[in-house]
């Protein structure tokens, strides 16, 4: 990601848990949390069961994120936050928890009976993991009519003007591709997408793994037993190598849109 993508994702984030954006300005933004977000990413459980014991008045947390130190002002205190940091992490996590699913409708002024269609959007999580760690995010969009599939479904989304209520003279088809085969198609697409992809990466794992194989058995050549602590660092070194490819859905929902939204 990007760190304007970051930034979109963050105000986008934190907008949709209802939290005021004191201050959203280029490479930064200032963000007052509401008491189940300062909850949610805080770790201040004693702080919270003291209050909810003594009735006292909440005062959740006022944050900084600097999505880019060029842009934001110099004498900016806040957290630096990128791609691979724990705190944008934990909030992937937490889109997980809070939003792991949504249903919206494309708003607009609709003058006579329109039909909205319905999509199945996913965002998903590949990991490529050895003694290093890769990831690549996807967002994928499945209309439930005919099949189509589209990339970067998420992006194309942030261009639509989305609600949460079916707007007046909207109304929406029934799906002829029921959600869960949509999800199983996406699934089945990343599948084949990781498939076709250059695995190098792990057979240079495996050589390298072979070789810190090789070092261990000529430290250990003179025990005859093999001791439990060669068999401990037997097993570190294939939990430390072993390429493992994960697909995760981070999250997804359920959109109805007009016939020509996605282009």
């Amino acid at each position: 990601m990007k760190q304007q993508e970051i930034h979109n994702f963050l105000e986008r984030y934190f907008m949709a848990n209802h939290c005021e954006l004191i201050e959203n300005d280029k490479g930064y933004m200032t963000v007052q949390l509401t008491v189940e977000l300062d909850k949610e990413l805080m770790n201040r459980p004693f702080y919270w069961h003291y209050l909810e014991k003594t009735g006292g008045v909440p005062n959740p947390m006022k944050l900084t994120f600097i999505t880019d130190k060029q842009q934001a002002p110099d004498n900016l205190q806040g957290e630096i936050i990128h791609f691979g940091s724990p705190r944008l992490h934990q909030i992937f996590d937490s889109t997980k928890n809070l939003a792991g699913f949504i249903r919206l409708y494309q708003k607009d002024q609709y003058h006579e009976q329109t039909a909205l269609i319905p999509w199945i959007g996913i965002n998903g999580k590949v990991s490529y993991q050895c003694d290093r760690k890769r990831e690549v995010f996807h967002s994928i969009g499945l209309q439930l009519i005919n099949g189509r599939m589209v990339e970067n479904f998420h992006e194309r989304l942030l261009k639509l003007p989305l609600t949460t209520k079916i707007p007046d003279y909207a109304y929406t088809l029934s799906p002829l591709i029921k959600p869960k085969s949509g999800v199983n198609r996406i699934q089945a697409f990343l599948t084949s997408i990781i498939e076709k992809e250059d695995h190098t990466w792990a057979v240079e794992a495996r050589e390298r793994w072979q070789k810190d194989l090789d070092l261990l058995h000529h430290f250990y050549e003179n025990d005859e037993e093999k001791s439990e602590s060669f068999e401990t660092e037997k097993t570190a070194l294939k939990e430390q190598y072993e390429p493992k490819i994960q697909l995760s859905i981070i999250n997804g929902g359920l959109f109805y849109l007009t016939e020509n939204a996605i282009t």
